[in-house]
């Protein structure tokens, strides 16, 4: 117990220390005006207070990836939790501040267009392309993963027999919606109280096993435990850990979701609770998760079993009745639901505005939204039918290379604008070496070369970037028209 809320603690020390000297480097200006207020158009720029924006960035960001990868994240063992703290402080919420106050910078601009601004032309066709896949994929994954949860719960909790394809129309449609009206509309209305509900229902989850009779939080683990790798499937650490907790640790999809509450930001002062704390709060989720995945099941060995013989979801289903009986048990369950759903339309919604940039098509018209949302549901609609599995693994390297892009691009603005860019240099370093090592040494994916070898290209391949983004893209100064 003491393992788990230290951990807890070190995340909220990090927002309150850390987080307040990336704030320092950045250099807010809370006389500055942000694209909430000079671009207000009714639709994507709307104004909304700190505590509104802050929830709706925890569910944008927040989708099953915090529950889902520190879950089969605890196969390792307690040693999952090291990275979701140490990752999350020193290079999620890192990742996740500069992403939003970028953006904000360049009024609301998406993701694509600030690479572009920083790292030069190349790198913004490059992320056009590639966000719009990313942000395809997260959406796909966003519709099955939920659309797979509710199919069981009604079929197993009620007399209903609905089928997946069923609630996977239903969750479409949802979106269609979701990614047209204005913001304020549905966004900005009911998703703060779903984040309510999400921090209350994870909150709840954890109490209820500490008060359980039946369960240890973390109880079976000894501090020899903290710093192994238990896997039971033989998996290695490194560099895959890396990989299967995202979401909680550091994730690139946040950088393509958070222009959307750049834009509806009032003041940049409000930066480091809304972007980087909204990471200090999914790394808190993630937490809970991961030690609920660990305590419930009393060792890695039992969680190897419920995994795999339901995934990830089963494990959902199993600690929220488990713990909170039928009742309390649904609600948890739907909170943990609301999550992907309530990121799957944002992943569209982004989708919409990285494509009207690239056209300069002014979105105010529903029929401009409409143009630019309809290909992306067909194509949407199609990848449905790939085995999640598939597109789970290709979802996993895709997002991890976007927040190496997008640590990147704050390296490259922090070195021009002569600033210290260490504070994104080092975790750029850390994940382009996963990321080269994973493709080069995964079977599934990659090359399926030996570790070794695969590390040793990871490094060169993050010196060589390293040397590029500081040392020659550093050196020049920034666009005309840029603040530092």
């Amino acid at each position: 117990m003491l393992w788990f809320f230290s951990c807890i603690a070190l995340l909220i020390g990090g927002y309150f220390m850390y987080g307040t000297f990336v704030e320092k480097v950045f250099g807010i200006k809370a006389s500055r005006q942000t694209p909430a207020h000079t671009r207000t158009d009714g639709v994507d720029y709307v104004p909304m207070s700190k505590k509104k924006v802050y929830l709706v960035q925890l569910l944008n960001i927040a989708g099953v990836g915090p529950i889902f990868g520190p879950i089969m994240g605890a196969l390792y063992g307690p040693a999952a939790m090291l990275w979701i703290v140490f990752g999350c402080i020193f290079a999620g919420a890192v990742h996740d501040y500069f992403s939003g106050m970028l953006s904000v910078r360049n009024g609301g601009a998406s993701v694509p267009t600030i690479v572009g601004r920083y790292l030069g032309a190349p790198a913004k066709h490059f992320m056009n392309l590639f966000a719009i896949v990313l942000l395809l994929l997260v959406g796909v994954v966003f519709v099955s993963a939920p659309a797979g949860m509710l199919t069981n719960l009604i079929n197993t909790q009620t007399d209903l027999a609905v089928g997946s394809l069923t609630m996977v129309g239903i969750i479409f449609s949802y979106y269609v919606v979701a990614t047209i009206v204005p913001v304020d509309k549905i966004i900005g209305r009911f998703y703060p109280l779903f984040g309510a509900l999400l921090i209350f229902m994870s909150v709840g989850l954890i109490v209820a096993l500490i008060a359980s009779p039946e369960h240890q939080l973390m109880g079976e683990f000894t501090p020899a435990d903290m710093l192994s790798n238990m896997n039971p499937n033989d998996m290695p650490l490194w560099p895959a850990l890396f990989i299967t907790i995202a979401c909680g640790a550091i994730s690139g999809f946040h950088a393509t979701q958070s222009p959307l509450m750049a834009r509806c930001m009032e003041n940049e002062q409000n930066g480091r609770f809304v972007f980087y704390g909204a990471m200090i709060g999914e790394g808190v989720i993630a937490l809970i998760w991961c030690g609920l995945a660990l305590s419930f099941f009393g060792n890695v060995d039992n969680l190897a079993e419920a995994v795999a013989n339901g995934g990830p979801g089963k494990v959902v289903y199993d600690a929220s009745f488990g713990l909170l009986g039928v009742f309390g048990g649904v609600l948890a369950f739907l909170g943990v639901v609301i999550l992907p759903i309530t990121s799957g339309d944002t992943a569209f919604r982004s989708s919409r505005l990285i494509l009207a940039e690239y056209f300069g098509m002014s979105q105010v018209k529903i029929t401009n939204r409409l143009l630019m949302a309809a290909p992306l549901f067909i194509i949407g609609a199609i990848l449905t039918q790939v085995d999640f599995g598939i597109i789970w693994r290709y979802f996993g390297f895709a997002n991890q290379l976007t927040a190496v892009m997008m640590l990147w691009t704050a390296t490259a603005y922090l070195a021009r604008a002569d600033k210290l860019h260490w504070i994104t240099t080092v975790p750029a370093l850390f994940m382009t070496t996963v990321i080269t090592t994973f493709i080069l040494s995964s079977a599934k994916l990659g090359f399926g070369l030996p570790i070794e070898i695969s590390t040793a290209c990871g490094v060169v391949t993050a010196s060589v970037a390293a040397w590029l983004v500081v040392g020659v893209i550093g050196k020049q100064p920034l666009p005309a028209d840029a603040e530092a």
